[in-house]
C-alpha cells in the first residue's frame, strides 16, 4: 500500500513538473501578441493589420529557426546578419503600409520596444524612474568606472 502511494505521488509530481514547463511560444502566438499591442498604440485599419501581421510572421519564423540553430551551434556570422537584414526590410515595408500619423506612432511603438516597453521602475511611493532614450541611455552615468578601472 505504501509503494502504491508512493507511486502515485512521484507520478503525479512529473506530471505537475511537465505542466509547469512551458514550451517557447509559436511565431505565430507571437505575431499575434506584436500585432495586438501595435494596433493598441497604432490604429489600423484590418487591411493593414492582415499585411503586417504576414510580414511579422515571416520574420517570426525566422527567428524562431535562428534561435533553433544557435541552441545547437550550427549558425554562423552570415545567418545573423541575414536575420538583421530580414528585421530592416520589414520594418520598412511595415512603414510603407502605415501611412502619415500612423508612421510616427509606429516610430515611438519601436522605440517603446527597444527600451524594454512601457515600464517605469518605481524609486520611492511617488518618484519613477527617468527613462533616458538615445545614445544617452548608452553613456555610463559621471563618476562611473569603465571596463579598464578608469573613470
Amino acid at each position: 500500500m505504501k509503494t502504491y502511494i508512493l507511486t502515485l505521488g512521484l507520478v503525479m509530481g512529473m506530471i505537475f513538473c511537465a505542466k509547469a514547463q512551458k514550451a517557447p511560444p509559436t511565431p505565430s502566438e507571437m505575431t499575434t501578441k506584436s500585432i495586438e499591442a501595435m494596433d493598441k498604440k497604432i490604429k489600423m485599419n484590418p487591411t493593414q493589420k492582415n499585411i503586417i501581421y504576414n510580414y511579422m510572421l515571416d520574420l517570426f519564423k525566422a527567428q524562431a529557426n535562428l534561435t533553433k540553430k544557435q541552441q545547437t551551434g550550427m549558425y554562423n556570422e552570415d545567418d545573423i546578419s541575414k536575420f538583421y537584414r530580414m528585421q530592416n526590410e520589414t520594418t520598412k515595408n511595415v512603414r510603407n503600409i502605415l501611412k502619415g500619423e500612423q508612421q510616427t506612432q509606429y516610430d515611438q511603438y519601436l522605440e517603446e520596444v527597444l527600451r524594454g516597453g512601457h515600464k517605469k521602475k518605481k524609486k520611492g511611493k511617488h518618484e519613477e524612474e527617468e527613462v533616458v532614450t538615445g545614445i544617452d541611455g548608452l553613456k555610463l552615468p559621471a563618476g562611473t568606472a569603465t571596463a579598464a578601472g578608469t573613470p
